[in-house]
Parts: C-alpha cells; structure tokens; sequence
C-alpha cells in the first residue's frame, strides 16, 4: 500500500517507515545533544529542533540524491533527513577529529558535501545567498540539480533573504525557499517582527508563488515541496514556501522562553507533535501497526546511543593539526 501525494509522488510503506524512524533519529539526536550540553560535555552553544521534524523529513524527502541543501543554526535534522553519518555529527558536536570538521566546527557548521548538504550557518539568513549561487552554478552548467533553501522566520527579514530571492526569481534559478517558521526568535514573536500575515506574503513582490503550509504534517510539507522542486527543476524558476511549525525547547542553550505560556507550550507538544501526527496516519492508513512502529522508534534511539559510543570513544584532534583547515 502506498500513499499519493500528488500525481507524481507515490511513497511505498517502505518508505513512510523509513521517513517515521528518520523523525525519531532528528528527535533522538537533539534530545541527546541537550542532555550532554547539561551535563558540560559538549561546549559551545547549539540550537535544537525538537518539534521541528516534519519540515526536514518531509522537505528532504522528495529531493533526489543529486539535489543540494543549505542549512541554518538550528541544522542538526536537515543534515540527517539529507543522509548524514549520526555518528560523525554527534563526534563533531564531542569535538573529536571523527566528526564532520574535524571536531572543529561543532553544531553551527556541519556539512556533508558528498551527499548535497552544503553546512550549516551560524549567520542568521546566511545560507540564502548561497544556496541562490549553488543554483545559478546548476543552471550554468546545466548541472541538473535543485536547491532546498531552508532558513527561519526571523532570516526572512534580513537584506540576504530579499536580494538572493530577487536575484532568483529574475533569473529563474533552479532554487526552493523554505522557511521554518516556528512562531519565535530570539526573544519574542515573529508576529511583533514581521508586518504581513504570513511570510509566504512575500513572494508575491518577487512575482514568485507562495505557500503556506501545515509545517507538523509531513504530507503537506511533502507535497508543497514536491511541487516546487519539480518547477524548479522545469526551468520555472523558485517558491517560496512557508511552514508553520513550532521548536519545544528555547531558541539556544540560554534562552529562558519567558515570551511565552507552558499552556501554549503542553498544547503543542499534545495536540501538534508531527511525529504522533505520522504514527496515526500510518495506523489509520494500515501501512503499519503500533507494535511495528515501536519497533521503529526503539531503531532509531539504539542509532542514537551507538553514534554516542562512537563519539566518545573517538580520538581527540591532535594539537598539531591546529592550523589545517584554517583559511585566510
């Protein structure tokens, strides 16, 4: 049995179920980072998307291998819906020369070039521009292959959001904005710092379509990035998506969440959790049964503890490697 989202896009039971333990590795791993990061044993800051699981799941899903990513701050479950190594980010964020860079970089700057994923961003809005010149590079060179921008709420009002959208839609580039947007930044509302209704509202000055999605439903998130990917891919040019969703813990490790009510938190996490929202449809649908989709989650957090093993068991980076991979 198989579930249609539009006339081009079939996903087998197969599929869904790798998708759902994907949600539960994303969840997994951010949990685990919070936890060590408590406990001092991972040093720096970091961002988790726990919450977030169906904008980069569903997103990332409908891309083909060949496709790019950029990332933001808050990067961990993009990097691993587009296929990353749990054990070499969880060693990157232990700081060991296993991980991604080396033990280096930490949250903010993991990539994975060989499989489309072109970093994470420590700058808010960074990763815009440059997924807009990894598009212009496909189009060029007639390369072939789509980017999935993702950024936040609070990057849609920074200059880099305006100039790379409006570079992109002139020169049609083969380029998807995505915007996560989980109702707050740093400190408060995105409803206090932006002046139209929906960010989506913006493509329209930029003569692009705009959408807003269900950002906890992964089939909507699915089929609204289907779609445009495959314009993108068509030589139409870019869209601008918006996904409403929502992060359960604070923007980083030093956010308080004084800007808003555990009443408003306790409904999100009863009443919105993508992953339940999934586990139902997949009950409901018949394509699995619970005992199977527990069989799944606990699949996934075993993933999870042996990238934990794996990291600390890792050596650390030799201090004579201190100035490789420095560029001035």
């Amino acid at each position: 049995m198989s579930i249609a989202l539009n006339e081009t896009t079939r996903l087998s039971a197969e599929k869904l179920m790798e998708l759902y333990r994907q949600m539960w590795l994303v969840r997994y791993f951010d949990e685990k980072v919070d936890e060590f990061f408590a406990k001092g044993l991972i040093h720096g800051t970091t961002h988790l998307c726990v919450g977030q699981e169906a904008t980069a799941v569903g997103a990332c899903a409908v891309l083909k291998d060949i496709d790019m990513i950029t990332s933001t701050h808050r990067g961990h479950g993009h990097c691993i819906a587009k296929g990353a190594s749990a054990d070499r980010m969880m060693a990157e964020l232990f700081g060991r020369e296993t991980g991604y860079c080396k033990g280096k970089g930490g949250s903010m700057h993991i990539a994975d070039v060989d499989k489309g994923n072109l970093g994470a961003n420590g700058i808010v809005g960074g990763g815009i521009p440059i997924a807009a010149g990894a598009a212009l590079t496909s189009k060029m060179k007639n390369r072939g292959y789509v980017v999935l921008c993702f950024f936040g709420d609070g990057a849609s009002n920074e200059g880099s959001f305006h100039e790379a959208i409006n570079l992109a839609a002139i020169w049609k580039l083969p380029v998807v904005f995505f915007c996560e947007n989980n109702q707050y930044g740093m400190s408060g509302p995105a409803k206090e710092m932006i002046g139209v209704e929906n960010i989506a509202d913006r493509s329209m000055s930029y003569g692009i379509p705009g959408h807003v999605v269900e950002g906890n439903d992964i089939f909507a998130v699915m089929q609204a990035t289907s779609a445009a990917v495959d314009r993108a891919r068509a030589g139409q040019g870019p869209t601008l998506i918006e996904a409403k969703t929502y992060r359960w813990k604070g923007h980083s490790k030093s956010d308080a969440k004084k800007y808003r009510t555990k009443e408003e938190e306790q409904m999100w996490r009863e009443q919105k959790d993508p992953i339940t929202h999934l586990a139902q449809r997949l009950v409901a649908d018949k394509i699995a049964t619970p005992e199977e989709l527990e069989k799944s989650r606990l699949k996934a957090l075993e993933e999870i503890e042996a990238s934990v093993k794996f990291a600390e068991q890792s050596p650390m980076p030799s201090p004579d490697t201190l100035e490789e991979d420095v560029f001035a």
